[in-house]
């Protein structure tokens, strides 16, 4: 089965995913969400905490490392 852009299990065919997408509007079904969305959310305060914590010259050392690496 085909996944979404965000991997959700939609129907292969055109006609089974507009039956499953009216499903979803008239509230038959439910529409397939992140698995575990704590962990997105524990994820984004994470990254905030990071950034109030370091100093700019971290951040500057770290966007060079991230660049080498990319561009190395």
């Amino acid at each position: 089965m085909p996944k979404g852009p965000q991997g959700q299990k939609r129907p292969a065919d055109v006609i089974g995913n507009a039956v499953h997408i009216a499903r979803i509007a008239t509230g038959e079904a439910k529409e397939t969400t992140l698995k575990q969305p704590a962990k997105r959310k524990s994820g984004l305060a994470g990254a905030k905490a990071r950034v109030e914590n370091t100093t700019s010259e971290d951040r500057k050392a770290i966007a060079k490392k991230a660049a080498a690496a990319r561009w190395g």
